[in-house]
């Protein structure tokens, strides 16, 4: 950001010439970093650094949840490819990425340490945690249900990153009401238990009104702006589940929206 060293730099040198230039810019300087800091952006290393991480702990914890249940089996490891290839990761680092998830469905896996460095390095806006969890959400129903030991495990990274076990539950029950709006068409009037999906979705109950309903839409939908992802270090790779849950929630607001006019 350069906001400050230019505008701080111009009234420098408007008012102290050469030396008022410099000491403007300085300051400037400072004020972007401060700027900076409470926005939630960080260096282009910083930035690249966090990238890494979490695409390096995305993929162990999701080798790690497929062990959950005691084993690997086929159709976690088919499901594991299904996810890379959904996320358009290719070549080498699609290598990585299996390496990775092997290293996660390892016994001597250390889950503890894994989120410790993922606190480290992604240190910041709360945000990041919640889309890690959102991701690893959303692979765990990948194929159409939530397996015991997964939920578990996600409790424990849930709990590791600082949310409350209620908290993460009703997380937990609104990335499981937006991912039944996939691939969802509108045409005709919902079931009652669609259109309590849809208010589950976004977060608020069918009670309430329609400012409050547009509020909570702006607000899941911010969740997921690639731009900011991108801005708190989330992998480019990553941005195409963020895509898709968006896709699902604005389709549970227009079910809501259609249905409150027809009624």
């Amino acid at each position: 950001m350069i906001y400050g060293k230019i505008v701080a730099g111009s009234l420098g040198l408007l008012l102290g010439g050469l030396p008022g230039l410099l000491l403007g810019v300085l300051l400037g300087h400072w004020f972007d970093r401060g700027l900076s800091h409470s926005l939630g952006f960080g260096s282009p290393e910083q930035l690249a650094r966090m990238r890494e991480v979490f695409f390096e702990t995305s993929f162990l914890l999701l080798g790690h949840m497929a062990k959950a249940d005691g084993r690997v089996s086929e159709a976690e490891v088919t499901q594991a490819e299904n996810v890379m290839q959904q996320l358009g990761i290719s070549g080498a680092q699609r290598q990585v990425a299996i390496d990775l998830f092997k290293r996660g469905a390892a016994s001597e896996f250390d889950l503890e340490l894994t989120l410790a460095r993922f606190q480290q390095e992604c240190a910041g806006p709360r945000q990041i945690a919640h889309t890690l969890l959102i991701f690893l959400i959303s692979m765990a129903l990948a194929d159409g249900e939530m397996h015991p030991g997964e939920r578990e495990l996600l409790h424990e990274v849930a709990r590791s990153l600082g949310y409350a076990d209620a908290e993460f539950e009703q997380l937990l029950r609104m990335v499981e009401a937006q991912s039944h709006f996939h691939d969802f068409s509108g045409a005709r009037p919902a079931p009652v238990s669609q259109l309590a999906d849809a208010y589950l979705a976004l977060g608020v109950e069918d009670s309430c009104s329609d400012a409050e309903l547009k509020r909570a839409y702006r607000r899941r939908m911010s969740e997921h702006h690639p731009d900011k992802l991108i801005a708190r270090g989330v992998p480019e790779e990553m941005l195409k589940v963020a895509t898709e849950k968006a896709q699902e929630i604005q389709a549970a607001y227009e079910l809501i929206k259609t249905t409150r006019r027809r009624g």
